[in-house]
């Protein structure tokens, strides 16, 4: 029962902080970040919210980054008011490397399609 109720409040966490970052952030910095993901601990005293951009670039990525951690009081603040918790989580904003390594999964076999065509 209690794995159900956090994998909801993730999901609810989820919603909200995409919605908060498309509609209330104004930071330059995070325009375009795709949250993907929330993983939340027991307690549900810590979120670490995973997210996604379409650069690459390390330089795009330390920028998010930081405007993310600067952002992270608006974003809290958003959730107190929209949630319903006890106590609104810490958060802690981790690049998903999982979109990436997709990605770079999808060019490779693309590559060897491009090989045999070429065979």
């Amino acid at each position: 029962m209690v794995k159900h109720r956090i994998g909801r409040v993730e999901q609810e966490v989820q919603k909200e902080v995409n919605d908060i970052l498309l509609k209330r952030a104004r930071d330059p910095r995070v325009q375009g970040v795709t949250v993907t993901g929330v993983e939340m601990t027991g307690d549900l005293q810590d979120a670490t919210i995973y997210y996604s951009i379409l650069s690459e670039k390390a330089s795009d990525v330390e920028k998010t980054q930081a405007g993310l951690d600067k952002a992270k009081g608006l974003i809290r603040r958003e959730l107190g008011q929209k949630l319903t918790l006890y106590k609104v989580p810490e958060l802690e904003f981790k690049q998903d490397q999982s979109v990436r390594y997709g990605e770079k999964i999808d060019k490779l076999i693309a590559k060897l399609h491009q090989d045999e065509a070429n065979r």
